[in-house]
């Protein structure tokens, strides 16, 4: 059973060969390459075909095994997970096959239990019935005029950005932003962008799939660190400075201050990722945009997914005009604009105040729900804590350096509970602490507690404690 031709390592690549066996086989079982049921080599076999130690193969099959993708059966070797389904997920966020579970923590599935269904209705009927004949002709590349106004007024007096009409372009989503940008930067001779390190990891991919190179930068309890972005050299960097991707952290005023001056001594460009800025659950007013600080520098970005629904497949830029300008002219030779009834019944929703009355149901809503997490985890998970600010739809839980993350998953999983561990988002997994990630709005609000109890049983040697958490 020779493999060398399915998977092959670069020892030339910065990611660990451990990293680039287990990413081969998951990307062979999600393309549906290699079928439920297959058995694999043996690790010894895998190993002698691929070129490398036996210990990185047995590595990788671990993690897999630990991720459900794999199941190992004494006597019938290792063999394809038998019982994987295929997500309904954009491609940015596709795992592939996932294997089924009671609950599904995963941090980027919003209920659609929430959604504004009678308002939106009637905000898409009103702008129906008020549209122009010649509204309905190919919409302008940056958006409709009419929700670029309401954009320009929301973002500013909601999120602080300092932008107008002319410099908002309306987006299916960030993921078409993002591939954007990252056109129109490496048109401009930028070949690399800086990234956060942890950060969502098919983000990271599909930067590399358009053609520009992610470069790594670690973050810290205060955000990015820029004494080690500035020493990378790069003129770019994607940002989510307002509630970090995946460690909930908040960038620090002095390193906004700092990211700022960097940009504007070196020429580069920020992306400002502000991909659920609608949902910050702390006391008080969250903090301003990071455009605010330098708005012809940070390009800010924001989406509908998490606030109202990810099918809408509905977000917006606010860019300097000269880069918008590049934008619309890429743009012109991939698409003819967004849907302009979505954006017209958008707009309505803004204009007459139901946005902001279903963002605030929303937060309540999610305050009650993060709060029977806090309370789950001290009870369940001795020593583990949340960290980061309070926003979203997902806490990321750092666990006590003796756990093994993997292991936990995979026993986590055994217990029909899904949840990724924390190294999948980083770039050099190996060293990083070990955590979870934790969304906290696909199950029922009493099935967080229950989830978190099957965690704690996995967590520990000894049973979970007794009782339940009441939430509140």
């Amino acid at each position: 059973m020779s493999w060398h031709a399915l998977i092959e390592v670069s020892r030339e690549s910065e990611e660990p060969l451990t990293a680039q066996i287990e990413g081969r086989i998951r990307e062979e079982i999600s393309a549906g390459v290699l079928h439920p049921g297959t058995r694999l080599p043996s690790s010894r076999q895998l190993a002698e075909d691929v070129g490398v130690s036996r210990s990185v193969v047995v590595e990788a099959y671990g993690r897999l095994i630990a991720e459900g993708y794999l199941e190992a059966v004494r006597g019938s070797g290792t063999r394809v997970a038998h019982h994987l389904t295929a997500p309904a997920l954009p491609t940015l966020l596709d795992d592939g096959l996932v294997p089924p579970a009671r609950w599904d923590l995963r941090p980027e599935l919003p209920r659609g239990a929430g959604f504004p269904h009678r308002e939106w209705l009637a905000c898409y009927q009103r702008a129906l019935q008020a549209v122009d004949p010649g509204d309905l002709g190919y919409p302008p590349l940056s958006g409709a005029d009419g929700l670029r106004e309401e954009l320009a007024r929301y973002l500013g007096r909601a999120r602080g950005v300092l932008t107008t009409a002319g410099q908002v372009m309306v987006v299916s989503g960030f993921a078409q932003a993002l591939g954007l940008l990252c056109t129109v930067l490496s048109a401009s001779g930028i070949d690399r962008i800086a990234m956060e390190d942890p950060c969502h990891h098919r983000q990271r991919q599909f930067i590399g799939e358009v053609g520009v190179r992610p470069v790594p930068v670690p973050v810290d309890d205060e955000g990015i660190d820029v004494e080690a972005l500035a020493a990378t050299g790069v003129r770019a960097v994607l940002v989510t400075p307002a509630h970090q991707f995946p460690t909930g952290a908040t960038l620090s005023p002095a390193r906004r201050e700092a990211l700022v001056r960097w940009a504007r001594d070196t020429g580069a460009w920020v992306i400002e990722d502000d991909y659920d800025g609608d949902l910050w659950l702390e006391p008080g007013a969250r903090p301003p945009a990071l455009q605010r600080l330098a708005p012809d520098r940070v390009v800010y970005g924001g989406t509908a997914s998490k606030s109202l629904a990810p099918g809408l497949r509905f977000g917006w830029l606010a860019a300097p005009a000269g880069l918008l300008a590049a934008l619309e002219r890429t743009r012109s030779h991939r698409d003819l604009g967004s849907d302009v009834l979505t954006q017209l019944a958008f707009a309505e929703l803004l204009r007459c105040g139901h946005f902001d009355r279903h963002l605030r149901a929303r937060r309540d809503h999610y305050r009650r729900r993060r709060a029977c997490l806090e309370q789950a985890v001290h009870r369940f998970l001795p020593g583990a804590r949340i960290t980061g600010s309070a926003a979203g739809l997902h806490a990321y839980v750092r666990l006590p350096h003796r756990v093994d993350e993997g292991a936990l998953v995979g026993r986590a999983l055994e217990r029909s509970v899904l949840v990724p561990g924390g190294r999948r988002y980083h770039a050099r997994p190996e060293g990083a602490a070990p955590a979870l990630v934790v969304g906290y709005t696909a199950v029922p609000r009493t099935g967080i507690a229950e989830a978190v109890r099957e965690l704690g049983a996995a967590y520990a040697p000894r049973p979970a404690a007794a009782g339940a958490v009441r939430c509140a």
